[in-house]
């Protein structure tokens, strides 16, 4: 399996924990799961697949974490290395901007060399109005929503690393 690292964005602790849950049905170490705000170009290089995950805040904004973590990923060699993306968000009350900061990682890093996996999540069973982490009629990565839909959590962090698994080995 290829070496897999995880790194959130999170304010109140809820990114973490889904950061957690998804290592856990990865089968991925404690020690492989990271705040955002700790990545280095050294940290990243360790790792051939980079989960990056990030909440939503104010008008549809990164995490503030990721601000630097951007950064961080786009000055290192991102060339050949596996990302997949997920985000929380509030559907209901921030309808118009559901996990936007999944979309802005997405936008962040499209030309920095990675090869992005884990999309093509059917916008289809989300309420929601606008977002832009969905291209095509599908989020970019895996979207969850721990205030109004956290019983559909386990399903589909179930579901998404289906598809991820055959890309892991």
């Amino acid at each position: 399996m290829k070496r897999i690292g995880i790194f959130y964005g999170s304010s109140t602790g809820t990114c973490e924990e889904l950061a957690g849950m998804i290592a856990d049905r990865l089968g991925v170490d404690k020690c492989d799961v990271h705040s955002a705000d700790r990545l280095s170009a050294d940290l990243v290089a360790r790792y051939d697949v980079l989960l990056l995950g990030t909440s939503t805040w104010g008008d549809g904004e990164l995490q503030d974490d990721w601000y630097d973590g951007i950064r961080v990923l786009n000055s290192s060699d991102l060339t050949g290395k596996d990302v997949a993306l997920f985000g929380c968000g509030d559907s209901e009350s921030y309808a118009d901007t559901f996990c936007d900061a999944m979309g802005l990682l997405y936008e962040g890093l499209k030309g920095s060399g990675c090869h992005f996996i884990g999309g093509g999540v059917s916008a289809d069973g989300y309420m929601f109005s606008s977002s832009v982490a969905v291209v095509d009629g599908n989020f970019v990565g895996l979207a969850l929503d721990e205030v109004n839909e956290s019983d559909r959590t386990p399903q589909r962090i179930d579901d998404w690393i289906a598809t991820l698994r055959p890309l892991l080995d």
